[in-house]
Formats: C-alpha cells, sequence, structure tokens
C-alpha cells in the first residue's frame, strides 16, 4: 500500500518536504524481494524510503542523524520534532533524541505525511501538496483500493522468497563467520571491550534490610516509561555514556545506541535515566540531571548517584501512577539497582517492571490508594527510612518515615509489591542472582512455604480501619524508627 501510495506521488511530481527524514526499515528481508519484484522499492526509493536496514532499526533509534540544519533549528529554538512511523514504539526521544513526539500510523499514511511536511494537517479535507501541474492533490487521489493491494500481494508476496532470504540465515554473515571463538567452558572477558564486559550485579548485593537516611534521585510524574528509564536510542557525546565512551578512545560515529551496548554495564548505568526528555522535580530542566542533597549541586543523574555511593547514602525514587510503562526492558531495572536505588515509592507500578525490581533486589513500595508524594508534602529533599523489608510479608504495609529539612517527620506506609513466595526468596537475597548463588554455591535454604500471601484488594490499598492489623510496626509519634 506504500509503495502503490509512493507510485502515484511520483506520477503527480510529488516529493517529500525537504526538513523530513525518509527511511524503510522492513521487518523482514523478504520484503525487499517482494517490493522489488512488484517494482515499488523504485517508487519508495524515489521518495527517498531508501532501505537503511531491517527489524528494529528505526524503532530502537538507529534511522541515522537528523539533517545538520533540522538538528541545529531544533536546539536552537526549543522545536517540538515530531515523527510518524509505521513502528510499534512511539516514547519520547525514541526514533531519535530530538524528536519529541510521535504518532504511530500504517505505512501509506507515514508516505502520506512525508509528502504534507507537517502533523497539523486533516488528510481527509485539506491537499498534501501541489503536483508538478500546479493543482492539488489529495489523500483520496493516491490512496490505493484494497483490490490493487490484492493483486499484487497475489503475485509478489510468495513463500519462495522467504525461503531464498532465510535458507542460510543461520551460517551467518562472511563477518561473523570470521569470528575467532575460544573454545573455552567459561566467556573469556576482555577487559578492552567496550561491548560486553563483565558486569558486576553480585559485587554490591543489597539484600533486603532496613534502608536508612536514604535520598531522594529522583522525584518524577505519572507513566514514567523504561525508556525514561533506559533509553535504548543513540547515545549522545554530551551524556555521561558519551564522555565515557569518549576517554576510552571510541568515536563519537562509532558509539552506536545503549541498546546495542547493553552487554557493557559501565555504559548502560551511566546511561539510566539519561532519557533527554525525562523529567525530574528535583531540577528545572528536563534530561537526565537532579540535585544532590544536601548540596544542592546539579549533576548528572549518574554522577550524583556515584556521590551518593562514595558517602554511602542509600536511594530511592519517588514516583507516579504507572512508574514503567512500556517495553519490558530489563535494563531500566538494572540500571536502577547499579545506581544505588534501594526502593522505588510510587503510586503505582506497571506489571512486568515491578517484577523486575524484584528480580534486580529493588523494593517497588506502593502507596496507598488516594495518597500521592503530593498529598503527603513531600518534595523529594526529605530524608527517608524505610523499616526492615526482610521482615514484611508480600503486599503488607512498609512503615516509612520522611524527615523535612527543618527536622519535622512524615509517617505513611506502602505496600511491598512482592507478589509472591518466589519473589519473596528472590528478594530476600538481593535480587536473582544471588538467590540462584545462595541456593547453587552455598547450599542455603530459604523457606518459601507458609509465607501470607497479599490478597488483591491489600495490593489496591488497604482500608484505614485494616492497616493497624497489618506485621508492620508503625513508627512512634517521635521516637526514631527501630530496626
Amino acid at each position: 500500500a506504500a509503495g502503490l501510495l509512493a507510485r502515484r506521488a511520483v506520477a503527480r511530481g510529488l516529493q517529500p518536504a525537504p526538513w523530513v527524514k525518509t527511511s524503510l526499515a522492513p521487518g523482514s528481508l523478504a520484503v525487499t524481494r517482494y517490493l522489488e519484484e512488484s517494482g515499488l522499492a523504485a517508487d519508495l526509493d524515489r521518495l527517498g524510503f531508501n532501505t537503511v536496514g531491517y527489524g528494529c532499526t528505526t524503532c530502537i533509534g538507529n534511522s541515522g542523524p537528523l539533517p545538520p540544519e533540522v538538528s541545529r533549528a531544533i536546539g536552537e529554538h526549543g522545536l517540538v520534532a515530531c515523527a510518524v512511523l509505521s513502528g510499534n514504539r512511539n516514547f519520547e526521544g525514541r526514533i531519535h533524541n530530538e524528536v519529541r513526539a510521535a504518532w504511530l500510523m500504517s505505512p501509506p499514511l507515514v508516505v502520506a505525511f512525508a509528502l504534507a511536511g507537517r502533523i497539523d494537517i486533516d488528510l481527509t479535507r485539506d491537499p498534501i501538496a501541489t503536483g508538478a501541474d500546479g493543482r492539488p492533490v489529495y489523500l483520496r487521489e493516491l490512496w490505493p483500493s484494497n483490490e490493487e493491494v490484492a493483486r499484487l500481494v497475489a503475485t509478489c508476496v510468495r513463500p519462495e522468497h522467504f525461503a531464498a532470504a532465510y535458507a542460510h540465515i543461520a551460517e551467518g554473515s562472511p563477518k561473523w563467520r570470521a569470528l575467532d571463538v575460544p573454545a573455552t567452558e567459561r566467556f573469556p572477558w576482555d577487559d578492552d571491550s567496550t561491548y560486553v564486559r563483565r558486569p558486576t550485579y553480585v559485587d554490591h548485593i543489597a539484600a533486603a534490610t532496613a534502608i536508612r537516611g536514604a535520598r531522594a534521585l529522583l522525584v518524577l510524574g505519572d507513566s514514567v516509561s523504561t525508556d525514561h528509564i533506559s533509553p535504548a536510542g543513540a547515545i549522545r557525546p554530551d551524556s555521561p555514556a558519551g564522555r565515557h565512551l569518549t576517554s576510552l578512545g571510541v568515536a563519537p560515529a562509532d558509539f552506536n545506541s545503549y541498546g546495542s551496548r547493553r552487554g557493557n554495564h559501565d555504559v548502560m548505568v551511566r546511561g539510566t535515566f539519561a532519557n533527554p526528555r525525562l523529567r525530574n522535580h528535583l531540577v528545572a530542566v528536563e534530561g537526565g540531571v537532579t540535585r544532590h542533597l544536601p548540596s544542592g549541586e546539579e549533576l548528572s543523574i549518574f554522577d550524583a548517584a556515584m556521590r551518593y555511593r562514595a558517602e554511602g547514602t542509600p536511594l530511592v525514587v519517588l514516583a507516579g501512577v504507572d512508574y514503567g510503562t512500556g517495553s519490558s526492558r530489563d535494563w531500566a531495572a538494572k540500571g536502577t539497582l547499579l545506581l544505588g536505588v534501594r526502593a522505588v515509592i510510587a503510586r503505582g507500578f506497571e506489571r512486568i517492571h515491578r517484577a523486575n525490581l524484584v528480580g534486580m533486589g529493588v523494593a517497588p513500595l506502593q502507596l496507598l490508594d488516594g495518597e500521592s508524594i503530593e498529598s503527603l508534602g513531600l518534595d523529594g529533599t526529605e530524608r527517608f527510612d524505610v523499616e526492615d523489608l526482610s521482615k514484611v510479608a508480600p503486599g503488607a504495609p512498609v512503615a516509612i518515615r520522611a524527615t523535612r529539612e527543618d527536622g519535622r517527620e512524615v509517617d505513611f506506609r506502602a505496600l511491598l509489591r512482592v507478589d509472591g513466595a518466589e519473589e519473596l526468596r528472590c528478594f530476600r537475597s538481593g535480587g536473582i542472582l544471588p538467590a540462584v548463588l545462595d541456593l547453587v554455591c552455598c547450599g542455603k535454604e530459604i523457606a518459601t512455604q507458609a509465607l501470607p500471601i497479599a490478597s488483591p484488594a491489600s495490593i489496591a490499598g488497604l482500608p484505614p480501619e485494616e492497616v493497624d492489623r497489618s506485621s508492620a510496626e508503625s513508627f512512634p509519634a517521635s521516637d526514631p524508627p527501630a530496626y
């Protein structure tokens, strides 16, 4: 359908607006074969929809840089640049870190909006552009019929295209076959590699205990996605990850993306919360910046986390509803742990990200129904004390005390969203890997039977009359918490 629309656009003398970046990244090698057989590849090429790669190319931010003058205009004027794509991810900054807004559309609509050169247009009424003959061109004139599409599919989309494209896929490319693979039972870590390094997940195990004197690394709002937490797109040269790669002699042209370097924790931890569209209420600017407390100095989130670590200060993250929406990206939890975050206190969690946090030993603490960071009067400058998490049953309320800078205290509760016995065993060990090491290497037996499991009602929020019946102890009005 996109190719047929492109063919008609070419016949009318249309071209995408010069400021529009166009590219084609099919999901399958077979797509190229049937587009070529139908002759539609040439029409797409004439409009700039040249094949730049396959699979996740565009959705992961690997379709290349914007035109320099466009990039410069965005930076100088604070423009909200837009994208339309026929992929499956439209998070802020995902397609390109300078492109804030994105819409998911069908392939022919992507071509149509590229020809229009603007997003604020009603294509059912307004002309897309002016043809070579000086007449307006409307979408209805370019849109192919279902019958046209069906005829081409019947003649050009054939099983042999798939068979030919993938008959030798397991053999790999000549470069793949030329790789030197050592015949060892264990992976030979290369200390000089900038792509694959031995991770440090078990070097800093933080098993479930009390959290004392924690600082808020970030204060976030609602619907923070895993793309905000751990972006997968291009690495900016001026970011902590970019500066780290530069220090290792990697040129910016070879930075690649966070997604491609997920085997390097040194890069990925520097990329955690580094999305340029992140809104952290501790600072007035967007991006991966926070305020170190109590100094008040604004630093990159990574630099602030490392300073807190040097000071021996544990960290928490404060957030709203739907924390961790979007891709089930494991690095959103891994990076959170490696930054030194012990707990995320939020109004609600996305299902998979909550489980991933538990798998890394980070406590997902869900505020009771009707409560929020704002309603509790918290602004993130407080110190946080959390009761001993090793003694709390799954789904039970946890006592938390926030101490403001003037010494005033705010006591509240949050549900420990560790939703079952197996998760509890993993969480109490400090995450999946420590739990496996406990069982396999050390022969430890961690009881998993007869543990009280939270009901769905308690996970949604305990009624006030039931709070005091939980296993969690309230903090006295003035005495410090007992651990």
